[in-house]
């Protein structure tokens, strides 16, 4: 990101911000301002600020994604924006069969559960060779298994994780792991939804496209995923194109105003009202 792209949407984000309602850390090449508490009786009437990151540098990043069944993830990974990341060197994305980190003459991950349960469970032993192999040669912040008892998946834990240097992502599959590579292992759990899948691949194909196209450059018009939804605790609102009106439906008036001002206040109330709606939970509404 060039010195002026950087200094606008800083000054777009800083335009928007209440600097006494936040406290401001500095963690690894992002800015930080973490929402200050509010008092019980204030909570009915604001929404949740959210956590803001303003990223202070293009730092290339580096994602390893362990799983038995790489081929589930060559097409995800490969198109649109993630695609176009990988190559203009913001992200490199290796993807890692475990079944090459078994010492088992039939490449074997998995085995019964001394429980007797039903199902088979991946072993411990090429997960620690897989994660040991990956770590002897660069230093990475988080180690992340997917799983369905994780830590919910958001845009929060998105923009945190684009702050980040290099991951590994650990697919969950079968009845699941070994538990010693949840106590050990891996750093952390995350979960992209209360249901089950196959395998934790397309969990994290999801993790990290949420995650690359939070890094600069990665979308030619830095403040576009300013505007997303969840992105300030809101949903976003409504969106129209040309032409005007077609077949008697009609774009409202005050969009083609021209019109600045009137246009932020309709899209800010719009955004309240659709939330409100449709996902009044993130809005904490006690009321």
């Amino acid at each position: 990101m060039s010195f002026c792209h950087f200094y606008c949407v800083t000054t777009v984000i800083l335009s928007l911000i209440n600097l006494e309602s936040y406290q401001v850390t500095l963690k690894n090449t992002a800015w930080v301002f973490t929402p200050v508490p509010v008092t019980q009786s204030n909570t009915s009437k604001n929404p949740v600020k959210p956590e803001i990151f303003i990223i202070l540098q293009k730092k290339d990043m580096r994602i390893d994604i362990i799983t038995v069944l790489p081929g589930l993830l060559t097409s995800p990974l490969n198109h649109s924006i993630v695609k176009r990341a990988k190559e203009a060197g913001l992200v490199e994305i290796i993807v890692h069969d475990l079944r090459d980190f078994s010492t088992d003459k039939h490449h074997r991950v998995d085995d019964y559960a001394f429980s007797g349960e039903a199902g088979m469970v991946m072993s411990i032993e090429p997960i620690d060779r897989a994660i040991a192999h990956l770590k002897s040669q660069r230093h990475y912040d988080q180690v992340i298994y997917t799983s369905p008892d994780g830590q919910m998946f958001d845009q929060k834990l998105a923009n945190r994780l684009s702050t980040c240097g290099n991951l590994i992502i650990l697919c969950g599959h079968y009845k699941g792991v070994d538990q010693r590579v949840r106590e050990y292992l891996v750093t952390m759990e995350i979960s992209i939804g209360n249901y089950v899948m196959t395998g934790g691949e397309l969990a994290a194909a999801v993790i990290t496209d949420s995650v690359v196209r939070l890094l600069p450059g990665a979308i030619s018009d830095e403040t576009s995923a300013l505007s997303d939804s969840f992105q300030d605790g809101l949903l976003s609102p409504v969106v129209y194109t040309r032409p005007a009106e077609y077949k008697g439906w009609k774009v409202p008036e005050i969009l083609t105003s021209g019109n600045p001002r009137l246009i932020e206040e309709w899209k800010m109330n719009n955004a309240m009202e659709r939330t409100r709606k449709l996902r009044p939970d993130l809005l904490n509404d006690e009321e």
